[in-house]
Parts: C-alpha cells; structure tokens; sequence
C-alpha cells in the first residue's frame, strides 16, 4: 500500500502518495507553480528554477523536481518568492530573444519584471542553422531548457541528436561536432520543435510563410528533390 503524505501548500492542506513532487501536489490542489524548462511528458531536471518555492530550507526547493515530506509547509508566493522569480526573467530578457516565448512573456507581465534591468549585459548570439529541409535553429532565442534534447534522448526518440556544447554562459545546444542537422542520427521526426517553447526551433514552412512567401513558393523550395539517375 502506498504510504500517504499530508503538507501544507499556501495554507491548504494536501495529501498525496509519498514520492509526489511539490509541483504535482500543488497542481492537484488547484494552486499554480510557475515553469519553464518542465514538460509533463519530460524528465524534470530543475534547470530554469523559475517553480522554486519556499519550503523553510536555506535556500528555496525546485518544485518540478523536490519531493513532498510530511508535515511540509511549502509557500508558492512569499515576496522571497516571487522576487526570485522575477530576476530569473529579468536575466533571461536582457540575454535571450523571448519575442516568440509567450508562456515566458506572460510569466514577466505577471511578475512585474523589468525587461530592461540588465540592459548592459552581453547577449547570448548564435548563427540561425538552415541546414535541412523541416526546421530552423536559431539559437538566439533557445533558453537551454533541455527539452529537445531530453526527448531526442530517453524520454522519447532514442536518438540522440542533440546534446550541450560550450560551458557557463557560452554553452548551447548542438549537435556532434558541430555537423548540419542531416549528417546526424537525426529521423525529423518534429518531436524537439513542438517541446520547444521560444521558437528557437521552428517548422521550416512555418518561418517563411510568417516572411511571406506563398504556398508554391515554399513548396519549391521544402520539397524533397530525387537524385539524378
């Protein structure tokens, strides 16, 4: 029998089986965590800490990622709280193009926060990759949330495309070597762009027609072209 835990969440009392993380606790009791790197069909990895709430701990607990304990008394919406979430956007504004990241666009206007706070600090820049026929990578806009290289990895596709390259504030997704989308084990199968929330990856047809092509003009230049006999 699965032994039940009883916390307290923003002055509600839940109870949920043991092994229960404090954000699926919380979405049970109708109380809203923000996130921005978890995905319910994906691995939690805590990254972007945005869910991070306090718990009495020294520092605050990522809740995608933080297991319920008896008798826990877990705050989703302290100032400390709500303060820390708010420099987290602000970090991610002044070094990463969110125009196309409306999840994270509401989470700034509901946070107050201030797109323009770290304006003196250097962007994150990448060159737009075009090296296939389905979809673009522009990493000017990518967070490094892991979502599409989790689930080109274990959580789905197996085959594992996509990884980190760089460290610290120089690291981005990419592939071995650096090599172009089609000298990968890449299949396109789409699953990275649809987990992708800021439009770093985006359907090839999808970007042309936003540049105004027309249908026959993007047909042209997408279809698959046969080889010569």
């Amino acid at each position: 029998m699965t032994k039940s835990i009883t916390l307290t969440i923003d002055g509600q009392e839940v109870t949920v089986p043991a092994g229960t993380t404090i954000y699926d606790a919380a979405k049970e009791a109708g109380i809203d965590i923000p996130v921005i790197c978890y995905h319910p069909h994906l691995s939690a990895n805590g990254l972007c800490r945005l869910c991070s709430v306090d718990v009495g701990w020294r520092v605050q607990a990522a809740a995608c990622v933080t297991q319920v304990a008896e008798g826990m008394n877990v705050n989703t919406q302290s100032e400390a709280v709500r303060r820390g979430r708010r420099t987290i956007l602000e970090m991610l504004a002044s070094t990463v193009n969110l125009e196309e990241a409306p999840e994270i666009l509401a989470h700034l206007e509901a946070y107050g926060a201030d797109k323009t706070r770290f304006n003196g600090g250097e962007k994150r820049t990448a060159p737009i990759y075009d090296d296939n026929p389905f979809y673009l990578r522009d990493y000017n806009q990518c967070i490094n949330c892991w979502r599409c290289v989790q689930v080109c990895a274990e959580d789905a596709q197996y085959t594992f495309a996509l990884s980190f390259n760089g460290r610290g504030f120089h690291t981005q997704i990419g592939t071995f070597m650096g090599d172009g989308m089609p000298d990968t084990t890449c299949v396109f199968c789409g699953q990275c762009v649809g987990v992708c929330p800021t439009g770093a990856l985006k359907p090839k047809r999808q970007a042309m027609l936003e540049q105004g092509l027309s249908p026959d003009e993007i047909f042209q230049q997408t279809r698959r072209k046969r080889k010569k006999q």
